[in-house]
């Protein structure tokens, strides 16, 4: 990767809201993650993302989700415990007409029952569409 091409990336982690020192929890990780797309979150973190086994609280959460899954609304409140109070999920979900596509409905209910707040959608690489989600308290501090 051109170094253009990795401040780019790294650029795209920091506008969804990573920063440095905060501890990034992967939880879906499979292989067809987007590589590119983790390793500009640990570069704006500074940390190497830890994964669903981790047992203390993170500043924020990773959710990689496919429509065959579960549930997304029971994947986002898991996500949720595992987050520090006013933390935020990036949601990543297959573009439209990939394996595993999520309607944009179906997230906007999950998240809404799951008590969140959808701030911005973004095209997180070549296969993966993501939306950043905000606790009610991070929604409160944006303000």
């Amino acid at each position: 990767m051109s170094a253009t091409a990795d401040h780019a990336e790294t650029n795209l982690a920091v506008r969804l809201g990573f920063q440095p020192d905060q501890v990034v929890q992967e939880i879906g990780y499979d292989e067809d993650v987007d590589q590119e797309l983790r390793e500009a979150i640990e570069a704006a973190t500074g940390t190497e993302l830890v994964d669903e086994d981790y047992d203390d609280v993170a500043d924020a959460v990773v959710l990689w989700f496919r429509e065959d899954d579960g549930d997304l609304t029971d994947a986002l409140v898991d996500s949720i415990a595992y987050m520090e109070e006013g933390g935020s999920i990036l949601l990543l979900t297959p573009k439209t007409g990939r394996d595993g596509y999520v309607e944009p409905s179906d997230i906007g209910e999950a998240a809404t029952t799951a008590g969140l707040s959808q701030t911005k959608s973004i095209s997180a690489g070549k296969d993966w569409a993501g939306c950043r989600l905000l606790t009610p308290k991070a929604a409160a501090k944006k303000r």
